[in-house]
């Protein structure tokens, strides 16, 4: 969802988490291939704490970004990850269909 100002209402909250005092981490879809639950372009923000909002897909893959988020953010280096799955276990790991994608991870300073 876009607010007034074009910025997504995840990036809104990042701003909100960072401005008060906040470790904050991106997640953004980067590339798709094949079916793909979210566009590219999704956002999901995690905090320090674990706390998050937004979506960059579903299942599992969420739970592993917000994983590899807070190494990011105590890191300070960004990750470009991976995930695809074949359509025969997409329902295996909590994916409705099969398909690749790419999520760009980045500490917001």
């Amino acid at each position: 969802m876009e607010l007034e100002t074009g910025i997504s209402d995840e990036l809104a909250v990042a701003e909100t988490w960072k401005e008060a005092g906040r470790d904050v981490a991106v997640a953004t879809v980067v590339e798709t291939w094949g079916s793909a639950p979210r566009p590219v372009g999704s956002h999901l923000v995690i905090d320090g704490e674990g706390n998050f909002e937004g979506s960059v897909s579903g299942g599992c893959v969420e739970g592993a970004v917000v994983a590899d988020a807070m190494d990011v953010i105590e890191s300070g280096k960004s990750k470009m990850l991976e995930f695809g799955v074949a359509d025969e276990t997409a329902w295996q790991v909590g994916l409705s269909c099969g398909g690749r994608i790419r999520v760009y991870v980045e500490k917001l300073d």
